[in-house]
C-alpha cells in the first residue's frame, strides 16, 4: 500500500488527508472516503488494516482530519457533526477531481462512534456514495449521551448545558470541558483500553461546552429512514460504548440493499482485534459488489400502481 500526504479544501479551511492506493498500479481506482471516529485522527494505526485490504481489492481510500482536528486547519477542538458532514461532502467533490479516481465509484466507510453514523449521513447526503459501510455506529446522539449516565445524572448534564446557554449569552463564551470526560462518559473498558494509544495523547482535551448541543441533535437514524443506499452494519452485542440497537435500529430504518453484522462474545474495543479478519472480507465484499461504475441507468414503471424501481446497468 502507498500511503501519499494530499490536501484539499472545506469551506475555505485546508484538510489534511492520506491518500493510499495499491502498490502497483496508477489507476484510475474505485476511491473510498473515510472521516475518523469520535475524537479520532486520520493516521490511526487501527484503521490501516481496513486500508490494506481495500487497496490490496484494487481500492484507493483518502481518510482525513476533519477541521479543528490534528493537522488540518480550523478552530481547535470544535466538535460538529454538521461541519464533519461538510468536510465528508467536500472530500468526495475532491476525489471526483483526482485523474487517478472512477468519479462514478465512491464509497463511504465510517467506523467508532460518529465515525459510523458520519457514513450513514453522507450516503443520505451525497448521491454520489454508490454504498456505505458503518462499524459500531451512533445512530441517536441525544439517547447516546444519555445512556452514559444515570437518570441523575442526566438531568444535571441538562441542567448545566442550560446555564452554559444562559452564560454564553451573558457573557460571550461558556464553559470549556473535556470532551471524553464531561461530554461522552467513557466505559471503564475505554479507561484501559490501548487499541487507540497511538493517538489518544493528541486529541483535543479542552472544547466548548456547547459541542454538546450538536450532539444532541445528531441523527443518522432520521437520516437512515427510506435510505436506498446499499448500507452495510456491523455492530456488537452488548455493546457498553455506542449500543447495540442503535446498530440495530439503522439497519431496521433503511430500506435500500442492506446487511447487519453483530459480534459476539466480546466487546466494543476488543472486536476490533477479535474479529477483523472476519469482518474485513466482508467489508470489501459489500464495496466491490457496489461501488461500480454503471453504463446504464434504466428507469421503469412496474405493474399497474406507478410504483417506479431503479435498474443499475453494466459495468463501465
Amino acid at each position: 500500500m502507498r500511503t501519499t500526504p494530499v490536501t484539499f479544501y472545506s469551506e475555505g479551511q485546508r484538510i489534511d488527508a492520506l491518500w493510499r492506493t495499491p502498490d502497483a498500479g496508477t489507476g484510475p481506482f474505485r476511491a473510498i472516503v473515510q472521516g475518523p471516529g469520535w475524537l479520532g485522527l486520520k493516521d490511526s494505526k487501527l484503521y490501516v488494516r481496513y486500508h490494506e485490504a481495500l487497496t490490496d481489492a484494487g481500492f484507493g481510500v483518502l481518510i482525513f482530519d476533519y477541521r479543528g482536528f490534528g493537522a488540518s486547519d480550523g478552530d481547535r477542538g470544535i466538535i460538529s457533526p454538521a461541519w464533519q458532514l461538510q468536510d465528508l461532502v467536500n472530500a468526495v467533490t475532491y476525489l471526483t477531481t483526482r485523474d487517478d479516481v472512477v468519479a462514478d465509484a465512491i464509497g463511504a466507510f465510517g467506523s467508532g462512534g460518529t465515525g459510523g453514523g458520519n457514513a450513514v449521513l453522507l450516503a443520505a447526503a451525497d448521491r454520489r456514495v454508490k454504498a456505505a459501510v458503518s462499524q459500531v455506529p451512533v445512530a441517536d446522539g441525544r439517547d447516546w449521551l444519555h445512556r452514559m449516565r444515570s437518570e441523575s445524572e442526566w438531568l444535571a448534564f441538562l441542567g448545566a448545558l442550560e446555564a452554559d446557554r444562559k452564560l454564553r449569552v451573558v457573557e460571550g463564551a461558556g464553559r470549556r470541558v473535556h470532551p471524553r470526560e464531561e461530554i461522552m462518559v467513557p466505559s471503564a473498558e475505554r479507561r484501559t483500553t490501548t487499541v487507540k494509544s497511538d493517538v489518544d495523547g493528541r486529541i483535543p482535551t479542552d472544547v466548548p461546552l456547547a459541542c454538546a448541543e450538536e450532539i444532541l441533535t445528531y441523527q443518522p437514524l432520521v437520516a437512515a429512514s427510506g435510505l436506498t443506499t446499499p448500507l452495510l452494519i456491523i455492530g456488537v452485542e452488548g455493546d457498553a460504548t455506542t449500543p447495540t440497537d442503535h446498530a440495530e435500529a439503522l439497519y431496521a430504518a433503511a430500506s435500500g440493499p442492506k446487511e447487519l453484522i453483530i459480534q459476539r462474545h466480546t466487546t466494543h474495543y476488543a472486536a476490533y482485534d477479535r474479529y477483523w479478519e472476519e469482518t474485513t472480507p466482508r467489508i470489501v465484499e459489500w464495496f466491490e459488489t457496489y461501488v461500480q461504475p454503471v453504463d446504464l441507468v434504466v428507469c421503469s414503471t412496474v405493474g399497474h400502481n406507478g410504483r417506479t424501481t431503479v435498474v443499475t446497468g453494466a459495468r463501465a
